[in-house]
């Protein structure tokens, strides 16, 4: 069954989310995406919270999900993610269609 890595960001500074969503789309998602070994990955700007940033990436299943989001690659993507937005706080959460 499909499932889904989704890691939700709050961006509450307005005055950074343009700088946050060009850096997400042109190196965060295509880096973890191709590390993942994902499907797809997706991002959105929720329309209820303009704060809210998720990101969500597709696997064929959760064998597939647990071994592109092992340890070696969530440690590096983690810390790339921290160099660059230190104050950004997120979560994570898996779900299965």
């Amino acid at each position: 069954m499909p499932t889904y890595f989704i890691v939700r960001a709050i961006v509450p500074d307005p005055a950074q989310r343009a700088a946050f969503d060009t850096w997400y789309a042109e190196e965060h998602l295509p880096d973890a995406a191709k590390s993942f070994g994902a499907q797809k990955a997706w991002r959105f700007w929720s329309e209820s919270d303009p704060a809210v940033h998720i990101a969500q990436y597709q696997f064929a299943d959760r064998a597939a999900l647990d071994h592109g989001t092992r340890p070696e690659n969530m440690t590096r993507l983690v810390a790339d993610f921290d160099k660059a937005w230190p104050q950004i706080k997120r979560s994570r959460e898996i779900v299965t269609l």
